[in-house]
């Protein structure tokens, strides 16, 4: 299986996206790309806790705010029907599924 590759969601500072998922545009994603082992894929963890839906990808980072993620919390984002988990290491959400 091919290892997948990254693109930060436009926008934000630590949100990345498959980076050829198609329900997400190309202006909604950054130029640079990072590999699954650049962002330490390999340490993320398999316990994950179901959070609450987000509307969009850019509401990920207000959550700081408010409801402060931990390491493996996961997260739906409805506009552009993926799952995000947050990944301490990177202080970042990582797309989980295609």
């Amino acid at each position: 299986m091919a290892e997948s590759t990254y693109k930060k969601m436009a926008g934000t500072s630590a949100v990345f996206l498959i980076s050829d998922h198609a329900k997400a545009s190309p202006v909604e994603r950054d130029g640079l790309s990072w590999s699954a082992e650049e962002l330490h894929m390999n340490e993320l963890t398999n316990k994950c806790r179901r959070k609450s839906t987000m509307a969009n990808a850019l509401a990920l980072e207000g959550l700081e705010e408010y409801d402060p993620p931990e390491n493996g919390d996961l997260r739906r984002v409805e506009s552009i029907d993926a799952e995000f988990v947050y990944f301490d290491l990177i202080k970042g959400w990582i797309q989980v599924n295609e």
